[in-house]
């Protein structure tokens, strides 16, 4: 009976109540399903309409069910790349009044999938290696912050674009363990370990089902995230020492982690007894490096390669500029208003579930330097801006999902030709097109 229903949620939604927990999931009627690619997992999970979004519900045990909703949100205080947890739905019974399993409510991550949707047919090395790569990174931030997973693999973890590579996101913790005073060696490299095996297998399981490209050895495709593991993990936290008249390498062993993407917090710093060497050690190191200084000058939060990707482009844009500003906000303000958002607002908006803006802006840029490259000269912006939506996003997949936050129903330009039209109902829409050339 439905007034033995149980709901935990930091923020209940109303919109809970009206899923039709009464039923299996895997019975739902199709007006409550969302069809979207989802990767393998020992639950069942579905997508489904929640107030306009759409989130992920996962039947299994109250128990784990709850623990799992904890876990996720410790991770989120830690700012670990993992999902939103919604909700908890326990004491299910069916029209009998026969007990359901509780179910797992968490909040898709819009322009993520699963590793067997980033192909269309076969899987090739390239793609493979930075999927590696970035599960790799994911599981170094994890265990840097004292999470032993338990069940690393390309199953449990989503993947967004990034700047032509991936961000890896943490999709479930059900085995997951958090401990403060950190991992011991032996609980990281049997996490490791497991990453290895779990990864051979899923290549496996793709070159079995003829979805691998040919030649490719899914063997060495899985050593991979051990070699990018252990050279992530000792830039991170290796000790080095040096004489005391090179103070400058620990400039440059800060520089080389902001050139990773972190930041260090807190070093540990000793000398010899004679003061003639000096080491050093990060105790204290935060993923976030070019996101934080991106949010910080335009308010823009992507993912880490994004960023640093889109700093670039401002820091040519003010070594450009003729003005002398002594502040570097202003010049963000300005590469913000006449560069990205015009950039962006050039997309039709049937075109919009493509890719996420800061992607979309990556990629012009990217197709901006093969058109130039190609014609032995500078092709105007707004002229690449055509040919990128024409030539090359109008024949993407959409990354986003099916539906849309109401505050995506705003008026945008139109492309046709090479020049954008702005909406004649929308101030907003009044950009300098000259900036673009």
């Amino acid at each position: 009976m439905q007034d033995a229903l149980r709901i935990t949620a930091s923020t209940v939604d109303p919109g809970l109540l009206g899923l039709p927990w009464s039923v299996p999931l895997g019975k739902w009627p199709s007006e409550h399903i969302v069809s979207l690619p989802k990767g393998l997992s020992r639950h069942l999970v579905r997508f489904a309409d929640l107030s306009g979004r759409v989130v992920a519900v996962k039947e299994t045990t109250a128990e784990m069910a709850k623990r799992e909703y904890e876990m996720l949100g410790s991770l989120a205080r830690l700012d670990v790349p993992c999902v939103d947890r919604v909700a908890v739905i326990d004491g299910r019974t069916d029209s009998a009044g026969d007990a359901l399993p509780a179910a797992l409510v968490t909040s898709h991550l819009r322009f993520s999938m699963p590793y067997r949707a980033l192909f269309t047919r076969v899987l090739r090395p390239d793609t493979a290696t930075r999927l590696v790569d970035a599960l790799a990174l994911l599981l170094v931030r994890l265990h840097n912050v004292g999470f032993y997973w338990g069940d690393v693999s390309l199953s449990n973890t989503l993947f967004r674009r990034d700047a032509g590579a991936f961000a890896a996101y943490l999709v479930d913790a059900e085995t997951g363990e958090l401990h403060e005073e950190g991992l011991t060696e032996g609980q990281r490299l049997y996490d490791l370990d497991l990453a290895r095996t779990n990864i051979a297998g899923e290549i496996m399981d793709l070159a079995a089902g003829g979805r691998l490209e040919h030649g490719v050895d899914a063997v060495a495709i899985a050593d991979g995230i051990v070699s990018a593991y252990h050279s992530l993990w000792a830039a991170l936290t290796a000790e080095e020492s040096f004489s005391a008249n090179e103070t400058w390498r620990i400039t440059e062993r800060v520089e080389r982690l902001n050139a990773l993407g972190f930041d260090i917090d807190e070093m540990s710093m000793a000398t010899t007894t004679d003061g003639t060497v000096v080491h050093i050690q990060p105790k204290v190191v935060d993923a976030g490096h070019h996101q934080r200084r991106l949010i910080r000058l335009t308010g823009l939060d992507v993912e880490e390669n994004q960023a640093r990707r889109l700093l670039n482009d401002l820091d040519e844009f003010r070594a450009r500029s003729t003005k002398e500003w002594a502040d570097e906000e202003m010049y963000a303000h300005e590469w913000l208003t006449r560069v990205f958002e015009p950039v962006v607002r050039a997309i039709p908006y049937e075109l919009r579930a493509k890719l996420e803006p800061a992607e979309v802006f990556h990629q012009v840029l990217e197709h901006r330097w093969y058109l130039s490259q190609g014609h032995g000269r500078s092709i105007p912006l707004a002229e690449v801006l055509t040919s990128y939506i024409n030539d090359v996003l109008r024949h993407r997949r959409d990354e986003a999902t099916i539906m849309g936050p109401p505050t995506e129903t705003v008026s945008i330009p139109v492309v046709t030709g090479a020049v954008p039209v702005p909406d004649e109902d929308d101030e907003d829409d009044e950009v300098d097109w000259r900036d673009l050339v």
